[in-house]
């Protein structure tokens, strides 16, 4: 072989040997972050500069959605790759009702069924080792934890606080320190597993879930302070200081797991993946008479967590991974949580199992070429309950949405987000052709998976319609004596 025939040959093969080691993989997974509350995606007042150099470095998907209104079905989503209507898990775990509405709205199911073959099983089936940090939020008790469920090791959170509340099971990892913010902490059991990993010299596949930045707002003093001056100075309400401040402590912890991956000399063969599990939550629930009880904006999206409008269901997403992303690229195709268990296996070189529907595709084609076109028509989401919105099925359908409530009114919406990504001018009326098609499409599919639907309330009292009652215990919920007092420095801030 001449020598020009020898460069070439390894100019062609250089890609290809990089794309056929397995890739390590960590799925960073943000609770209740929104869609614009970081720099990259339009925020113009919370400093998140690791994960704006994550975009810089990879591509940003412009209409990625969890699959879930609120958390547990979107973790049930990525766990399972596909939609949890065809589970059962569609409100959160364990949910609350409302009695006294027009419809009684179905029961959720109150883990993932341990016969679910998981993301993390199909992995470890391709040779990988498994690990799992944060919230879990797929079922309570002991046999339904991430350990049961393929992950070799596993760190669950309960709650918001730190120290005490967490199990490890697997490797024993890092002890909290004194005061230390959840975050860091989540970090610093990221940062060993994968140095444990490294040493193993297998694959590994971490998932990363914090729980910030759900509410109760709590951050280090020194951000809060950061940012309430920067509030004064720019004459700004929104976003609240403490939230801004926790979005930073989130985009500090991302920064330390990418270090931490290039320190260890596994950048080139590591995906980095970042998003969130719903949509933002623009107002705070968790305070007693609060001054001000919004938490950040949404838009120009309209909704928030708990509704299938977008603010409800686009979230961020920012995948780097060296042998295929192209630094700085920008993906408008629509695409969703449960793509991540196909893209994953894909990448692995694993199998899919045989006897659990796949609803999710594989992002490998557009991460290499973001123009790609999936070879799928529609996007569904089913949240048959009351939350901060009413009950309701969506279908989006390239271009056009329309969100079907299922609360017996028969209201219907329809939209083009090409032209109205914030959803303000409802077309149903105008668009009746269009309505119709997609109303009938998405009533096949909820069909086709077997979906839980609301039925109408003979104990129906619109005098006590907004009571909530607790799935827990069965009795009605006092919102009012569970929230706390007032925030004050100390309540709000750790030191």
């Amino acid at each position: 072989m001449n020598r020009l025939a020898c460069l070439l040959f390894l100019f062609l093969a250089t890609p290809a040997a990089s794309l056929a080691a397995k890739p390590n993989i960590v799925l960073i997974f943000i609770d209740d972050l929104g869609w614009k509350d970081i720099g990259c995606y339009g925020n113009d007042f919370i400093d998140t500069p690791r994960i704006d150099q994550l975009a810089s470095e990879g591509v940003r998907f412009t209409d990625f959605y969890a699959a879930g209104a609120v958390c547990s079905p979107t973790r049930c989503a990525v766990q399972a790759g596909q939609n949890q209507a065809r589970i059962g898990i569609t409100a959160h775990i364990p949910g609350h009702w409302r009695p006294f509405e027009r419809v009684i709205t179905p029961q959720t199911t109150m883990a993932l069924p341990l016969d679910t073959v998981t993301v993390a099983e199909s992995l470890k089936e391709a040779g990988y080792t498994t690990g799992y940090v944060g919230k879990w939020h797929l079922g309570n008790g002991a046999e339904f934890q991430p350990d049961r469920q393929g992950y070799d090791f596993s760190a669950v959170i309960n709650g918001p606080h730190l120290p005490g509340r967490y199990k490890v099971q697997g490797l024993d990892g890092p002890k909290p320190k004194p005061n230390q913010y959840r975050t860091d902490f989540e970090a610093d059991l990221s940062i060993d597993f994968i140095a444990r990993s490294k040493d193993q010299k297998k694959p590994f596949f971490l998932m990363l879930s914090p729980f910030a930045v759900h509410i109760p707002l709590g951050a280090m003093c020194a951000k809060v302070d950061k940012y309430t001056q920067r509030a004064a100075e720019q004459k700004r309400k929104l976003p609240h200081p403490v939230y801004a401040a926790m979005v930073e402590h989130c985009d500090d912890m991302v920064g330390r797991i990418v270090d931490a991956i290039d320190q260890q000399g596994l950048t080139d063969n590591t995906m980095v993946i970042f998003t969130s599990d719903n949509g933002g939550l623009y107002r705070r629930y968790d305070y007693r008479e609060a001054a001000d009880d919004n938490v950040t904006t949404v838009a120009p999206l309209k909704g928030e967590k708990g509704s299938l409008h977008e603010g409800g269901v686009r979230v961020p997403l920012i995948v780097k991974y060296p042998p295929l992303t192209k630094p700085g690229s920008e993906c408008s195709e629509p695409t969703i949580s449960y793509d991540f268990y196909p893209t994953f296996v894909d990448l692995a070189g694993g199998k899919l199992p045989q006897h659990q529907t796949i609803d999710g595709l594989s992002l490998k084609p557009l991460l290499s070429d973001p123009s790609t076109k999936l070879d799928r028509t529609a996007l569904h989401w089913h949240y048959p309950h009351y939350h901060h919105d009413r009950p309701a099925s969506s279908i989006r359908e390239r271009d056009w949405k329309l969100i079907e409530y299922l609360d017996g009114t028969g209201d219907i919406e329809v939209y083009n987000l090409a032209n109205d990504i914030g959803e303000t001018k409802n077309l149903a009326t105008e668009k009746q052709g269009r309505a119709a098609d997609l109303k009938r499409k998405l009533q096949t599919w909820r069909t086709s998976v077997s979906a839980r639907m609301p039925i109408p309330n003979p104990s129906y009292d619109a005098d006590r319609a907004a009571e909530w009652w607790s799935m827990r215990s069965g009795k009605p919920i006092d919102s009012e004596r569970r929230k706390r007092f007032p925030p004050t420095e100390k309540a709000d801030t750790q030191r």
